[in-house]
């Protein structure tokens, strides 16, 4: 899956979590994406069996997709943690290099990072 697939995963898992539904509409104001390049996107992803859609125009996660999300979600999570933790940088940066470095981290890598964090917050 291209960057751009688990960044629209991440935000639709997002949404839902604050508002309790998704549809497009959502999706581009959160992003700041044109309609026509989430349409694209959503026909993408449910093509691929990350997402179904409802006739109301409501967007949902399949558990292939929740699973999915839900990962890279993890991920940024974590390493936003890691780089506040570890090099003090501030809570915004860290959320923005955290969304880069989540899509190209290798799974040994995360793991360590993982384990770190988890150590460091039970302390």
């Amino acid at each position: 899956m291209h960057e751009s697939g688990e960044n629209y995963l991440e935000t639709i898992l997002i949404l839902e979590n604050k508002n309790g539904s998704v549809r497009s509409i959502d999706i581009a104001n959160e992003l700041d994406y044109s309609k026509p390049s989430i349409s694209r996107a959503m026909g993408i992803l449910r093509k691929s069996g990350f997402i179904t859609m409802e006739d109301s125009g409501r967007i949902l996660l399949t558990p292939r997709g929740r699973a999915k999300a839900s990962e890279i979600y993890e991920r940024h999570l974590l390493l936003t943690r890691y780089l506040v933790l570890t090099l003090s940088v501030d809570q915004e940066t860290a959320a923005s290099d955290a969304c880069r470095i989540e899509h190209v981290i290798s799974a040994e890598t995360f793991a360590k990072v993982k384990e770190y964090v988890e150590r460091e917050d039970g302390k």
